[in-house]
């Protein structure tokens, strides 16, 4: 059985208003009873209705995250990191993964909002959902354009292109492809590919550009020494396909990825990549957020967070 207001109250052996109180920090209580409300709690597992307190003009403490997948492992790390802080900061969290798709992403929104969360965390790239124009609620996006009034929290990622063609330029390669995403929206992530396409065109280098699609074939090892991977995974899948072939990776072959996650940074020490900072970005994320949620009405500017290479 659910336990209910009363049943805690019982318990300690106070009123419903009492209980109450403490749940909503409200009024002059001693810190004895605080403690026995919240130990009562605990032991019947308590938990307050969030849409009722939400309908009553309070925080709900939930705040919902949309991220487009969570089987890249940048991605499922930098949702941990935000639940994490957030939990230490008293919030909960509803994780919605929206799969790339606009309809699953069209109803996560629903959802979180008739659940009256505080704010909304959203990664998402399914670009252009009205719903995100509209929206008047506090939300901070990571590194995509969603509307003119969302505040962005992204890390430097035309520096990261950079860095990347950077490398391939030490490395001296010869025949260099650079993997082009489909993406065609203004959001921070295409810097990527403008800073990349800046450091070679500067230095004279030629280099093919490339979609998923053609990294797919068998033959592609043997037309590139160098590679420039959109993400991690994307490049330790190139990889693979170069090992296949019998080459081996920075001697006879160079590949960049992209995020410089925790697990791939384990699981392949050796691949150079650019690493975006997880836990200053998840910080950044939440006081930008917490920002619109105290103020709903101040300006809040985006924020761009420097990144590193690891060779």
């Amino acid at each position: 059985m659910v336990a209910k207001l009363k049943d805690v109250a019982d318990l300690v052996g106070v009123s419903v208003t009492t209980v109450s109180r403490v749940i909503n920090n409200y009024g002059s209580l001693s810190e004895k009873t605080i403690k026995k409300v919240h130990n009562a709690m605990a032991q019947l597992h308590y938990q307050p209705n969030a849409l009722a307190r939400a309908m009553q003009g309070k925080p709900s403490q939930f705040i919902g995250l949309i991220f487009p997948n969570l089987t890249n492992p940048f991605f499922a790390e930098l949702v941990n990191e935000l639940e994490h802080q957030l939990f230490a900061k008293g919030y909960k969290t509803i994780i919605a993964s929206s799969a790339e798709n606009r309809q699953i992403e069209h109803e996560y929104l629903s959802m979180l909002f008739a659940n009256q969360v505080d704010g909304i965390i959203s990664g998402s790239h399914n670009l252009g959902i009205e719903e995100y124009q509209q929206l008047t609620a506090p939300i901070v996006s990571f590194d995509r354009y969603l509307s003119d009034n969302i505040p962005i929290v992204a890390a430097d990622s035309y520096r990261g292109g950079k860095l990347a063609a950077q490398f391939m330029l030490h490395q001296h390669v010869q025949r260099l492809a650079v993997i082009v995403d489909e993406d065609t929206s203004v959001s921070p992530t295409l810097n990527r590919l403008q800073g990349v396409v800046d450091c070679l065109n500067q230095s004279n280098v030629n280099f093919t550009t490339v979609s998923r699609e053609d990294i797919s074939t068998t033959d592609f090892p043997r037309h590139y020494d160098g590679v420039i991977a959109s993400n991690d995974v994307q490049a330790l899948q190139i990889v693979h396909q170069y090992q296949e072939a019998h080459l081996k990776m920075n001697h006879d072959f160079f590949v960049t990825g992209y995020d410089g996650s925790q697990l791939i940074q384990q699981i392949a020490p050796d691949l150079p990549t650019v690493v975006q900072p997880i836990h200053a970005l998840a910080d950044q994320l939440i006081k930008t957020l917490l920002k619109r949620i105290n103020d709903r009405s101040a300006k809040v500017e985006s924020v761009t967070l420097p990144i590193k290479f690891k060779k």
